[in-house]
């Protein structure tokens, strides 16, 4: 996306009402202000923010003096004034400077005992938090396409349009700080790749919709593009039994509850439950239940240490 499109993106400043408030990483953040400035000439004088203001310069050139010190800025520039910073810009006349801006403030973490980070600690918002941190950068990430999209979004909203704006305002606030932190500041050790979990999860899913099919080893392990005996040993390893083991429990506990909840005849239980031979699957129902199906249902699941008999019918 190029820098041209957010010049189409003044519909942002319709966020006001809709993108208030908000929750990353366990911070809560309020969005207090929107804003565009189309490519004139224009100048808005000295004055501060208890807040974080932040432009992104799309078109044209100009000056962000903050504190006496003067920065040129240019599009393709995001640049920052921090929370007191005494500041103000400057368009050019003979390329006028055109921004998109918006205003928001960090709160202490929403729920701290939930895993949320917290404001203190180095990180993604040390770019909002650090006072010794850049003021202009050309990092942008992709500030362009998040501001478009919430322009987008706030021009014709729609069904779900509040969970968008949501999910876009956590973008923009993370774009935001990444492109004023320090690659120290946003460094996390290696983030562990264990594939074990989300493989087994998958097999085990697999089986659950597939108890009517004749399945293999090799069905499952295809699911998750492995070999039988990678699979095979993967699954056995995690949840303690063999992927054929787990696959018979599944179709006795789903016959169990048809039996159960249902008045279906046993015969076609037994064939929606993968055993395409009743007196088979009758056995396997008696040795995981202690009861044959009949039993089972007409004592609604419940074992009579005096119906050994009854059991065996």
């Amino acid at each position: 996306m190029s820098l041209a499109q957010v010049a189409r993106a003044g519909a942002i400043v319709d966020l006001a009402g809709l993108l208030e408030t908000g929750e990353v990483d366990g911070v809560g953040v309020d969005f207090l202000s929107w804003g565009f400035y189309a490519p004139k000439p224009w100048r808005n004088w000295l004055h501060t923010h208890s807040f974080h203001e932040v432009c992104l310069a799309y078109a044209g050139e100009g000056t962000f003096t903050v504190d006496g010190t003067a920065h040129p800025v240019t599009a393709g520039d995001v640049f920052i004034a921090r929370p007191g910073d005494v500041h103000e810009i400057i368009s050019s006349r003979e390329a006028p400077l055109g921004i998109a801006f918006w205003g928001v403030a960090l709160q202490r973490p929403m729920d701290p005992g939930a895993g949320g980070s917290g404001i203190g600690e180095r990180g993604w918002w040390s770019g909002l938090t650090r006072a010794d941190g850049p003021l202009v950068s050309r990092s942008l990430g992709t500030l362009p396409e998040v501001v478009v999209a919430l322009a987008e979004e706030a021009a014709t909203p729609r069904s779900g349009y509040r969970a968008r704006l949501q999910a876009l305002g956590t973008m923009l606030v993370l774009e935001t700080a990444r492109a004023f932190a320090s690659d120290a500041d946003l460094a996390i050790g290696a983030v562990p790749a264990d594939r074990t979990t989300p493989a087994v999860a998958a097999m085990d899913r697999y089986l659950a919709d597939n108890l009517e099919r004749p399945l293999r080893v090799r069905d499952v392990a295809a699911v998750v593009h492995l070999s039988e005996r990678h699979a095979a040993r993967m699954f056995a390893g995690h949840t303690g039994v063999p992927i054929m083991a787990r696959l018979r429990a599944l179709r006795l506990e789903r016959a169990a509850r048809l039996l159960l909840e249902t008045q279906e005849p046993i015969g076609q239980i037994a064939r929606a439950c993968g055993y395409p031979e009743i007196r088979a699957f009758i056995t396997a129902f008696r040795r995981a239940h202690g009861q044959a199906p009949g039993a089972f249902r007409r004592n609604r699941g419940t074992w009579h240490l005096d119906a050994e008999e009854d059991a065996r019918r």
